[in-house]
């Protein structure tokens, strides 16, 4: 595999069919989508519904949600929907760290509705992210409608969030869903990749990867990885790799059509030719109100700014001890076994510098985060970024908020995010290709 990266000049596998948050791609309406989706857990009070093809990048989209939440919100991920009604409520208390062994169902509900009341007066918000809920058995998306229920002074103590293919839609049609399905407020279609969003998509993928100069995709392989992949992104991700190998082996530096026939008589995938059904038709002014909703979100972005971290904590009760900061961005300096470059060290002490005066509601943009064992990525990321943006104005910082030691690169300080939006979409190609966005100072205090 060394020898295959070497030969493209990849640093990493760019097509790599499981989820890394690194190479989200924000085209094809992904990026407005996630915000938008940010937007609804933080504000609404409904279940959230979000649908898509298998390998449409569903489960990328829920941990790029995971990832981006503002701090006050505390996510829980149910992986397995298959669960019986009572294990499900279980895996739930489980997440919030309740006990859940030898308690009653009616126990534990009320354990968890004692929970989630606490959190609440904590200023903190509580969402549960299920993914692959069209699996769920008909008693478990009833308890999910019952755990919609749960309130507090009139709030909604949980917030829900389902992931799930087209059947879902098919589930929620039928008669006896009704209760659960007018308990959805937002829906969100994931539609396949576009023609032309294949092409900026294999660009991404492979600039992420490390790839600098010309595509390594003729026109007409991206034209043949767009009509069989469907516009799918794990069919995507699929083709491009064996194509790539299939080149490599022939000991040529660009893709073609024939390393895609190839690509595509290995891969051997099933045309989808999904039928209209009645839940697809009733479904799509829920698809309409999602991308009203993301509208939305990019005019109040403009207008006003999206307040995200402690500003969007909910209203808690009048007494109650103020909740300690939690976890997250550290400064401390490098441990012995993990030396930064000079670059990053130069960077990480102008972050020391400037934070400690960056008002929260000003907003920066967020250029790249990684682990921080990729020090020679990070190095060669701020030498690039540095010779074409202010060096004054790059940032280096290292976060454990995900568990995981991290270190991101950031840019500027802006006023508000409609500056930090202009100034993103003033950046040089180069940098934009590595999809840059827009954050706010209080997402680091």
């Amino acid at each position: 595999m060394s020898l295959y990266l070497e030969h493209f000049g990849l640093r990493e596998p760019p097509f790599r069919i499981t989820p890394h948050t690194d190479y989200f791609f924000t085209g094809a309406n992904r990026g407005p989508t996630l915000e938008a989706l940010i937007y609804a857990v933080s504000h609404d009070e409904g279940i959230i519904k979000v649908t898509g093809e298998v390998g449409s990048g569903k489960t990328m989209l829920c941990r790029m949600l995971l990832e981006r939440l503002p701090a006050h919100i505390d996510s829980l991920y149910i992986a397995t929907p298959s669960l019986s009604r009572h294990d499900m409520l279980g895996a739930i208390a489980d997440e919030l760290g309740i006990p859940a062994a030898d308690k009653a169902p009616h126990a534990l509900m009320r354990a968890v509705q004692e929970t989630l009341i606490a959190r609440y007066a904590e200023g903190r918000k509580v969402v549960v992210l299920i993914d692959e809920a069209h699996a769920m058995p008909a008693d478990s998306l009833e308890e999910i409608r019952l755990l919609s229920n749960l309130e507090a002074k009139s709030t909604k103590l949980l917030q829900i969030v389902l992931f799930g293919q087209p059947e879902l839609d098919d589930r929620l049609a039928a008669n006896d869903m009704r209760p659960l399905r007018e308990r959805i407020t937002q829906h969100f279609n994931l539609s396949p990749l576009k023609p032309d969003d294949v092409a900026a998509y294999l660009e991404f993928r492979l600039a992420t990867a490390g790839h600098h100069g010309e595509s390594l995709f003729a026109g007409d392989a991206v034209r043949r990885i767009a009509e069989v992949s469907e516009g799918l992104s794990r069919r995507i991700n699929i083709l491009a790799d064996k194509a790539l190998l299939a080149a490599y082996s022939r000991g040529s530096r660009q893709v073609d059509a024939s390393d895609v026939a190839s690509a595509v008589e290995d891969a051997r995938f099933a045309p989808l030719h999904r039928p209209e059904s009645a839940a697809a038709s009733r479904a799509l002014p829920g698809i309409l109100a999602g991308s009203l909703l993301a509208v939305m979100l990019l005019v109040l972005a403009f207008a006003i700014g999206i307040r995200s971290g402690a500003d969007n904590a909910p209203a808690a009760p009048a007494v109650r001890p103020a909740p300690p900061s939690p976890p997250g961005f550290v400064t401390a300096p490098a441990p012995a076994n993990l030396r930064f470059g000079p670059l990053t060290r130069q960077h990480m002490a102008q972050y020391d510098d400037w934070i400690k005066n960056a008002p929260s509601r000003h907003y920066f943009i967020q250029l790249l985060s990684t682990d921080a064992i990729n020090t020679g990525q990070i190095e060669g990321f701020i030498a690039r970024v540095t010779e074409a943006l202010d060096p004054e104005e790059v940032r280096a910082y290292r976060s454990s908020l995900s568990g995981r030691d991290r270190v991101g690169v950031i840019y500027g300080d802006f006023p508000d995010r409609a500056a930090a939006t202009a100034a993103m979409l003033a950046l040089p190609e180069s940098i934009k290709a590595a999809q840059p966005f827009p954050r706010q100072v209080s997402r680091l205090n």
